[in-house]
């Protein structure tokens, strides 16, 4: 199997990768965390889908998807911190003054979990914010200790895909995520090559 990480341009590949099954449904969109609290509550159904067909317009675009041939198998939410959330939140704190990127959600298909996906993926959130100049880039997985975490929650990460990847631990925070309690870890991309 041969991955290959790109830029989230295609609509309908972010779709099947965040979409819902039935237009109507009021799934997460992986808006959650990239547009305003306010924006995100009022979005209803369909127009959750329209407002990701326009973030993956624009440049940068939303994330990268990795793909198995011409298959989407899997996805990653990563942009600038300041057009996050995360710019806002008060569980999450903010370490130092550099212009970050976040990294915040990983999704594989189902059918192609256990094969590594996610590595591929983080690995290219990576190289995705080094492309646009970012200096570094953070996540924010849970701290699991290596215990199962819920299917469901999982879309942060864990600590140890992070510590694969190069980041390391950097703050504590207030969040928790199915019991475990989250942390923040960033990586320097102006000293990586």
């Amino acid at each position: 199997m041969a991955i290959e990480i790109r830029p989230a341009t295609r609509f309908e590949d972010v779709k099947v990768m965040v979409g819902p099954k039935r237009p109507d449904a009021n799934v997460c969109w992986c808006l959650s965390y990239r547009i305003p609290s306010k924006e995100h509550l009022q979005l209803r159904g369909p127009e959750r889908g329209e407002r990701v067909k326009q973030l993956v317009g624009q440049d940068p675009p939303p994330g990268v998807l990795a793909y198995d041939g011409d298959e989407v198998v899997g996805w990653a939410a990563v942009h600038p911190r300041a057009d996050t959330s995360f710019a806002r939140n008060r569980k999450i704190p903010h370490v130092g003054d550099l212009d970050v990127w976040s990294v915040w959600c990983i999704r594989v298909r189902p059918g192609h979990r256990g094969e590594g996906i996610s590595h591929h993926l983080l690995q290219g959130a990576v190289d995705f914010a080094r492309s646009y100049g970012a200096p570094a880039i953070e996540g924010y997985p849970v701290d699991n200790r290596r215990r199962k975490v819920d299917l469901t929650m999982a879309y942060v990460g864990t600590r140890t895909l992070f510590e694969r990847a190069g980041f390391t631990m950097t703050a504590d925070t207030d969040s928790v995520i199915n019991g475990f309690p989250r942390v923040l870890m960033r990586l320097d991309l102006r000293q990586t090559t």
